[in-house]
Parts: structure tokens; sequence; C-alpha cells
């Protein structure tokens, strides 16, 4: 029985330096997954138990997932720059998974500023060609949120053609669920909403993890992989 590789501590380089990353491997790496994590000002890191959560689902679905540390977190070196520098940086990760492990299909995932974040990075390699298979946007940040003191999140459309899960929760008090209703709706973009979970969504991290499973495709091996993606719709 092939069992999945001990997490491992990596590092890449980006334009501020130094970026801490975790790495949980399946036996057999068949694709590239990036998590992201919560705002790094307000305690985000990639220890974040929804990205945690995330990270086991994309390994079990035969992707090396990676969680990096934004800028100024852990290890990473840096300064927070408010989603453009942090997208710079997943750039920069994914040219290094990519030069570890080959071409390999890739998927995005984040949680709340990660989200944020995986979004704006959809963009930019839409943009270069070579969008993800797949985007799973979890309590993603958008519009008027209130942390420790409220900040405007413009998200950016979802380039058309990218399969997008968004998951959040119906008493989200941090980023209210009509926020991104409303960022979804002039794209007719589908939203799983969790009834009764919060922004961190507690006791509902299970209800995730199967989420995900139902609606990402599994990594195959590179004869089977022709960059088809599986359509949300399922939940």
């Amino acid at each position: 029985m092939n069992r999945p590789l001990p997490s491992e501590s990596a590092v890449a380089r980006g334009a501020a330096g130094r970026i801490e990353i975790l790495v949980d491997a399946p036996a057999e790496a068949r694709g590239i997954a990036l998590a992201c994590h919560p705002h790094p000002l307000y305690g985000g890191a990639n220890s974040n138990k929804v990205v945690h959560t995330l990270a086991r689902v994309f390994r079990d679905l035969g992707y090396v997932a990676l969680r990096p540390n934004f800028r100024g977190v852990g290890a990473s070196e840096g300064a927070h720059d408010h989603g453009a520098g942090e997208s710079e940086d997943m750039l920069a990760v994914l040219d290094w998974a990519r030069a570890r492990w080959g071409d390999l299909p890739r998927v995005l995932g984040g949680f709340s500023f990660g989200a944020h974040v995986q979004a704006r990075l959809a963009v930019r390699l839409a943009a270069n060609g070579a969008p993800p298979r797949h985007l799973v946007l979890v309590g993603m940040a958008a519009g008027m949120v209130d942390t420790v003191g409220a900040r405007q999140y413009e998200t950016p459309a979802i380039p058309k053609g990218i399969p997008a899960l968004i998951i959040h929760g119906e008493v989200d008090d941090t980023v209210p669920l009509a926020n991104v209703l409303d960022w979804a709706r002039p794209q007719a973009l589908p939203v799983v909403v969790l009834p009764g979970a919060d922004h961190f969504f507690h006791g509902r991290l299970g209800s995730i993890r199967d989420i995900v499973a139902r609606n990402v495709d599994p990594a195959r091996p590179a004869l089977e992989n022709n960059g088809c993606a599986r359509h949300p719709g399922r939940v």
C-alpha cells in the first residue's frame, strides 16, 4: 500500500527573499496544488486548520500540496503587500514546484485573504496561457470585510473556463455572505453555502473536505492528463 510522504519543509525564492513552504506529497506526484493561508497581519499562517484541510484533501487526490507562508510570516522574508507581492510570490512557488516535479496539472486553493490571492493568481496564469485545472475559494475575502479594522477587497472575476468551487459560511461575520454573492452573481458562479458556519468553519472542516473531494478532479498519471477538468455543480 502506497502511503503519503511525511510533511516536508522547503524554501523557494521570491522577489522579497525566502518563501517558507510546507509540502504534503502523495506517494506518486501527479499534480501540484497550492493552498494559501488567511491574512498574515491577523494571525494567518500555513498551519491554519482550513488550509491544512485543503492540503490534505489535495494530497489524497494525488497532488503535491504546497502551503507557503506569505511575506513576513514564519521564515518567509519581506513585508505584507496587500495581495500584489503575495501573488508574485505564488508564481515563484509554482515555478519552484515545476522545476522539482515537472509541468504537472495545477490546482489553486485558499482561505480568506489566501483565496483572494488565488483569484488574482488565476487571472495571471490564465493571461499567461496556463490556467489552473481548478480553483477552490473558501471564506473568500471580497468587498468590505471586518477584521480588526475594515478593509476593502477588489477581488477580480475568475477567467472563463476555470472551474471554480466557492465555499462560504452562512453566518460569516468577517466576510458577509452577501459580499461573495455580489461578487459571484455577475459571473453566474455557484456558491456552496454551509448553513450555520462562521468565517473559521468551526466544526465544519469535514464538510469542506468532503465538498472538495467530490468536486475537484483527482490528479491522474501523465498519460491520462489531457487538461480536462470537472465542472462545478456536483457539491
